[in-house]
């Protein structure tokens, strides 16, 4: 009961001394309120905003608005970046709403799929329905393209000639894909492949050639795909620079257990051959022994044509012709004589044809692409460190019987062949052991720490205005009231006091009167009238509010 008497009381001595405030006063102190509260609010809602992440980027307008729709839908506030390429959410939701959305099936990324054909109309041509299926397939192909990382986007354009029943009327369909990359990233030409051959795949009778890759800045991409430029591609850079890396890891694989893991550097640089060579080749060989060759096919003839016992020539000219000459058989007949064999042998002809196989060599050699052409060795050895029997530590070269060991074992891990050009290059020489210092980043230019400093200082910044609100605008309004209340509880105490010390100092100015001990001087009291009056007037100087009560007093009576 007394608490709840205590405090009506309070509040009703606070609402009448609020009522004897002036007017300015009450502005004054109203305002001050009403700043601090504002101030607070304000801190709290600065320390309490959302960290802001992006959502997406590069929106066409129809996703943008309709992505916007439904993050309202969501109830999940938003705002754009300053250039507007960047729809922004809470980081806490940025999750939950790529989730939300993709089941909506947004963004659509500005190109129109397959959905096209979910709304065909009725009576639709088949011309129509041809070019909506083109259009159809462009977009579901530059989504495709799209996904690639490096892509930020993608126009695919398809040129599909109608077939045709003539065979030479007949052409082969043909691509052309138009790529925005972002910014500074670039493609290999194994990802322009990956897109050439994602192209070509997805429309019949496509060959990957008809297909043309173009970057926003122009450049021909689909040109570093033909497979007869003279320049390197990224499968024969990384097929060098992983045989050069086989080497120097051998070399120094084994001079380090001899010389220590930090004594050794190697380096080796590869000529390899990528042309890729086709040999045909027919060789015969001289003719060969006929007892060892073959016989391919054998042919013999023999025809005998002669005037002996049997008639011959036209009947009745025997005495035309002319005596037949005396000839040496050169078969005779066994029990003929001479002249019967004579006659019978005079027109004998033989033939007789062999031939023989032919020695013939045919071969058709491919070259393999990648063969090494030449290898350069380069081999950096540190000296020997050495200890003498005092523990003193000093670098010596190499012997020669050392370095010869260790030429040999190089060439033996390389496979060094002098024939083919290879070089060998091995040194010995003192390595500079001393490492880079590198200068640590001060506190003070440290991200963390400057990340920390704004958060202090944010706090801070709220701290030191509301400070300024209280000590310059609140608190000189609560002033009077301060003073009434100091007012009220010492007015009687005051006065008692005031009359109390002029009795005081009544007594003190009659003691102080006398005689001198030390002078012997008289010293005559001081008039209590002049007295009276002198702590009368400070009284009236230093609080005007006492004197005022008190001649109150004496006007009602009370002494």
């Amino acid at each position: 009961m007394n608490e709840q008497a205590n405090i009506a009381t309070s509040a009703e001595s606070a609402s009448n001394r609020f009522e004897q405030l002036s007017l300015q006063q009450k502005m004054g102190l109203g305002a001050g309120i009403a700043a601090l509260i504002a101030l607070i609010a304000g801190a709290w809602m600065w320390g309490q905003a959302p960290d802001y992440r992006v959502l997406y980027s590069n929106l066409s307008d129809r996703d943008g608005g309709a992505i916007i729709e439904s993050l309202q839908q969501l109830n999940i506030p938003y705002k754009f970046s300053e250039g507007g390429g960047a729809l922004m959410i809470p980081s806490n939701h940025v999750h939950e709403a790529r989730l939300k959305l993709a089941s909506q099936g947004l963004p659509k990324g500005g190109t129109v799929g397959f959905e096209l054909m979910e709304n065909q109309k009725f009576g639709i041509t088949q011309f129509a329905e041809q070019i909506n299926y083109q259009r159809a397939l462009e977009g579901e192909l530059a989504r495709s393209v799209q996904s690639i990382a490096t892509v930020a986007s993608a126009r695919v354009h398809l040129a599909i000639p109608k077939p045709s029943v003539f065979v030479k009327e007949q052409q082969k369909p043909s691509a052309s894909v138009v790529l925005t990359l972002h910014g500074g990233r670039l493609l290999d030409s194994a990802q322009v492949s990956a897109i050439v051959h994602l192209i070509s795949s997805s429309v019949p009778e496509m060959s990957a050639k008809n297909v043309t890759v173009v970057d926003q800045a122009g450049t021909l991409l689909s040109a570093l795909q033909d497979d007869h430029g003279m320049g390197l591609d990224t499968k024969q850079v990384k097929y060098v620079q992983q045989i050069e890396q086989n080497y120097i890891r051998r070399i120094e694989s084994i001079l380090t257990p001899l010389l220590g893991a930090s004594n050794v550097r190697a380096q080796v640089t590869a000529s390899i051959d990528f042309a890729r060579t086709e040999q045909t080749a027919e060789i015969y060989k001289p003719n060969q022994n006929p007892s060892e060759s073959s016989i391919r096919s054998q042919q013999s003839m023999e025809t005998l044509n002669g005037s002996g016992l049997s008639a011959s020539g036209v009947p009745g000219a025997l005495s035309n012709q002319p005596p037949v000459p005396a000839t040496a058989p050169i078969i005779a007949t066994p029990g003929a004589s001479n002249a019967e064999n004579s006659a019978q042998l005079d027109n004998l002809h033989k033939e007789n044809t062999v031939n023989y196989e032919v020695d013939r060599t045919i071969s058709h050699t491919i070259l393999p692409v990648g063969m090494i052409k030449r290898l350069s060795v380069a081999v950096v050895i540190n000296n020997r460190k050495v200890t003498d029997p005092k523990g003193k530590v000093s670098l010596v070269p190499l012997s020669d019987a050392e370095k010869v060991q260790i030429d040999n074992l190089v060439k033996d891990a390389v496979g060094f062949d002098p024939n083919r050009g290879d070089s060998l290059n091995i040194q010995n020489a003192a390595f500079n052991d001393e490492k880079e210092v590198v200068e640590e980043i001060p506190l003070w230019q440290q991200p963390e720490m400057i990340e920390l400093a704004k958060q202090l200082a944010k706090y801070l910044i709220i701290a030191a205005v509301m400070l300024i609100v209280v000590f310059k605008i609140i608190k000189p309004a609560f002033r009077p009231l301060e003073r009434f209340e100091v007012n009220d509880h010492e007015t009687g105490s005051e006065t008692a006091g005031t009359e109390a010390g002029i009795v005081e100092q009544e007594a003190l100015s009659t003691a102080e009167a006398g005689v001198d001990s030390v002078t012997g001087q008289y010293t005559p009291p001081v008039a209590p009238y002049e007295q009276n009056l002198n702590i009368a007037r400070q009284i009236a100087q230093q609080d005007p509010k006492i004197v005022a009560s008190v001649i109150k007093d004496w006007v009602n009576g009370n002494d």
